[in-house]
């Protein structure tokens, strides 16, 4: 998991520098920002750890997080600028405590963020969002012997997700005062386990200053930002492609309660083809048809030694249409400078055994690299609440166009 999650993020670094410098001429300005941010948290107890059931013998309700960011805009003059004048994207780190350092850790987020506004409340305040997609490291994971309580947290390593809704208060030209909610989950994509996933609800508050901003700037004045009109966009339909592959870790439950975790990992691939109309510059929405092909499906239907011992459990390969399927969903998508936020809903049409026979949801960040080409990092839910597996490749665009007006 730490290997995907560095190597997805490292990625993501390198494509919206790139993609950045690809959009802005040597003639225009690219606005510095740097933010702080302090998000005290309520901790979901979804599982009997978080409630109690663990070596300190004490609830973890709370988690308390401290964020440094680094961040851009364009330049007022440049076209992204005029496109979208507010939003700010960059890398973060955050450190995080669950008051259980023994058996939870202090883990350690490194993540891509992106915030923008949503509306304008008055002259100066404003209500905004603000996604996170990283990594958190230093997580004490489950052991048998030194870690047996945690039935929660499988690697050391986990994807870190945030999504927050805030009000924005530009109290100077430079500094910004930002308090919000937030939702955030951890999670390791099925990579090992255990893997059920920790959530919390946060509050937060924090700064974010733009020391190179010039007071007399049109950029730094929201009333006097040259945004280029809507009605000027032409809608139209592109068609994304998207391969993808991934490995997951399996785990099975017999009748009598009982489960196992099946040794070594599983081959997951897949393609997704997308047509999208983009309503405006910042949305778009389709349908899209997802074939899948995962290794580790259905596998407690071919049992081959059913009178051994748990630990040494072997199986038939299933037929590749039990491991096959094919789905179609409905997507919808934020767009906004080099990321867009992919969500999908949908239902396998051709499948056959209950590990594919579902409705299924997804959560996709895709990174330009190109106008046409797109990294794709996803993550794939089964009936709203099941881990199934990670979504890593790689898209292309067929029919992008940029309107210039």
């Amino acid at each position: 998991m730490k290997k995907y999650i560095t190597v997805i993020l490292l990625l993501c670094l390198v494509s919206a520098k790139l993609n950045a410098e690809r959009q802005d001429s040597v003639q225009r300005k690219i606005i510095h920002v740097i933010g702080i941010d302090f998000k005290p948290a309520y901790t979901f107890p979804t599982k009997s750890f978080f409630r109690g059931d663990n070596l300190a013998q004490s609830p973890i309700r709370t988690n308390l997080s401290g964020h440094i960011k680094y961040g851009f805009k364009f330049g007022p003059d440049s076209y992204m600028g005029k496109m979208y004048p507010n939003t700010i994207q960059g890398i973060g780190i955050g450190y995080n405590t669950f008051n259980n350092t023994k058996e939870v850790g202090n883990p350690l987020a490194v993540y891509v963020f992106q915030t923008s506004r949503i509306a304008s409340l008055t002259k100066k305040l404003s209500l905004d969002y603000e996604w996170n997609f990283g990594a958190s490291f230093g997580w004490k994971k489950y052991d048998e012997e030194k870690n047996p309580f945690n039935t929660i947290v499988g690697s050391k390593t986990n994807a870190y997700i945030n999504l927050g809704l805030l009000l924005n208060w530009q109290m100077t030209h430079e500094v910004a005062l930002r308090a919000g909610i937030g939702l955030t989950h951890y999670s390791n994509g099925n990579t090992n386990y255990p893997n059920y996933g920790v959530n919390t609800l946060d509050g937060r508050i924090g700064l974010m200053w733009c020391p190179q901003d010039d007071p007399k700037s049109k950029f730094s004045n929201n009333d006097r930002v040259t945004v280029i009109p809507e009605q000027g966009f032409k809608p139209y339909v592109s068609y994304d492609l998207i391969v993808y592959g991934a490995t997951k870790k399996k785990g099975i439950f017999w009748s009598d309660g009982s489960g196992i975790l099946i040794p070594g990992k599983f081959a997951v691939a897949g393609l997704n083809f997308n047509p999208m109309y983009n309503f405006n510059r910042f949305f778009r929405a389709g349908l899209s048809l997802d074939a899948q092909y995962d290794e580790s499906a259905n596998l407690t239907d071919h049992v081959a030694n059913t009178n051994t011992p748990t630990d040494d459990v072997k199986f038939f390969r299933p037929p590749f249409i039990e491991q096959f399927s094919l789905g179609l969903s409905a997507r919808a998508e934020v767009v906004m400078p080099i990321f867009s936020i992919n969500f999908g809903i949908g239902k396998n049409f051709v499948c056959r055994g209950a590990d594919t026979n579902s409705f299924y949801q997804t959560f996709v960040l895709k990174t330009s690299i190109t106008e046409n080409v797109f990294l794709h990092v996803g993550y794939q839910l089964y009936k709203f609440k099941d881990p199934n597996n990670l979504m890593i490749g790689i898209g292309y665009r067929f029919n992008a166009k940029k309107n210039r007006y």
